[in-house]
């Protein structure tokens, strides 16, 4: 079983930061890109940020300059640094990333259930 948790979501006021990590656990064998998404209410879910298992990392244009995705292969984590939010920020942010869970096994994507951010005054 493999399992993904967020934490560090939270209300925060406009001009604010917050960090959001993701841990993963489980029957893990290796872990490939690992990205964040988030989804507004009543909108479409949306790809925030995504780093590969070398660190090459890529950003939504809405967040560039002003999010950053970083990870810890060796506790396989993956972080999400946000600055200078606005309420147009606010969603729920998850958590995705592709591993394998033994040296032969296909490659598959697994999601945690998510991590509230509200960006309000």
């Amino acid at each position: 079983q493999v399992q993904l948790v967020e934490s560090g979501g939270g209300l925060v006021q406009p001009g604010g930061s917050l960090k959001l990590s993701c841990a993963a656990s489980g029957s893990i064998f290796s872990i490939y890109t690992m990205r964040w998404y988030r989804q507004a209410p009543g909108k479409e879910r949306e790809l925030v940020a995504a780093i590969s298992i070398a660190g090459t990392t890529n950003y939504a244009g809405s967040v560039k300059g002003r999010f950053t995705i970083s990870r810890d292969n060796a506790k396989n984590t993956v972080h999400l640094s946000m600055d200078n939010l606005n309420p147009e920020d606010t969603a729920v942010y998850l958590c995705n990333a592709d591993l394998t869970t033994g040296r032969y096994t296909p490659r598959k994507g697994y999601w945690g259930k998510g991590t509230l951010v509200t960006v309000s005054s």
